[in-house]
């Protein structure tokens, strides 16, 4: 791997499944009892969120933590940021005190590479603005290949708010860099304008797709950040690309539902579909550590993938 992580755009077939590799094994230390490694003892991640996340910024710690690094969690809120200091000074203060990873999370899409130039350390993109989140998608073709045993040849749906989706974009780079072939599914307002130069189909019909999907990918439609309506109501939208009971039901037997969370049960998905035994969900949580650790172990504890 090179020295950061900002796009899944970025990695060749060979890396992305050197990281899958490298987190089966780390998933082997969860399962271990004792669940730590010494291999970045020494080290300082920094997670750097100038956004809010339950998920991401504590997956990160715990992945940290397990490989023995040292963790500075730093949060924008009561920080000299709120203070008015710029993401290059808050670098160069980072860079002073020594931070070989910085995990950014950053409203601004291109933060994590704008940072990529400011400080030596590696840097881990954890989502800027509406533009990328490598890690989550990593873990959700590691989640894949763990329930179907592959990604290359699966036909994988993604539906919903896919303009204001990172997760969307990561994944379509990187399940098509792994051989899936991918399908979007989403209301007109709710696409982006450049999405006819995806390596994606595009459906307007969920119900159409449903049957011959092996994974649907359902996202949250992000509110925070629409300035406009950009569909009638939340009962429409349901109705049209909501996963409820019966559309579930249309899909093959061995077929996954995934959620990258937080989900809003009873718009976007069923609270019935998402506790069933082909939700994925919660996994995808846990897998999320272990991806986590495989690329902070790749950044900075050695690039062979050779877990002791």
């Amino acid at each position: 791997m090179k020295g950061h992580l900002l796009s899944t755009e970025d990695l060749s077939r060979e890396d992305a499944l050197l990281v899958l590799d490298t987190a089966e094994r780390m998933a082997r230390v969860a399962e271990a009892s004792v669940r730590k490694l010494p291999t970045l003892r020494g080290r300082t991640v920094v997670n750097l969120f100038f956004e809010d996340s339950t998920r991401t910024r504590t997956s990160f710690e715990v992945a940290a933590k397990r490989l023995s690094a040292d963790v500075i969690n730093f949060s924008a809120r009561g920080s000299s940021v709120s203070k008015g200091e710029s993401l290059k000074d808050t670098a160069q203060t980072l860079e002073a005190m020594g931070a070989d990873a910085v995990v950014c999370r950053h409203g601004a899409s291109g933060a994590s590479h704008r940072l990529a130039t400011w400080v030596r350390g590696s840097v881990v993109n954890a989502g800027d603005g509406t533009h990328e989140h490598p890690t989550q998608a990593l873990l959700d073709a590691f989640t894949m290949r763990r329930r179907l045993g592959r990604v290359d040849g699966l036909s994988v749906t993604i539906v919903g708010d896919v303009l204001h989706s990172r997760v969307a974009r990561s994944n379509v780079w990187l399940l098509t860099t792994l051989g899936a072939s991918v399908t979007v599914v989403a209301p007109p307002t709710l696409l982006p304008l450049g999405v006819s130069s995806w390596p994606v189909q595009v459906s307007y019909d969920l119900d159409a797709v449903l049957p011959k999907s092996d994974v649907v990918m359902m996202l949250r439609v992000q509110r925070e950040r629409m300035s406009a309506a950009f569909f009638p109501t939340e009962r429409e939208y349901s109705r049209r690309y909501g996963l409820d009971v019966d559309r579930a039901a249309t899909l093959p037997e061995h077929a996954l539902v995934m959620h990258p969370g937080p989900m809003v049960r009873g718009m976007e998905i069923a609270s019935q579909v998402a506790d069933s035994a082909r939700s994925t969900i919660v996994e995808q949580v846990a897998n999320g550590v272990s991806v986590r650790m495989a690329v902070l172990y790749l950044l900075l504890g050695g690039g062979s993938g050779e877990v002791a």
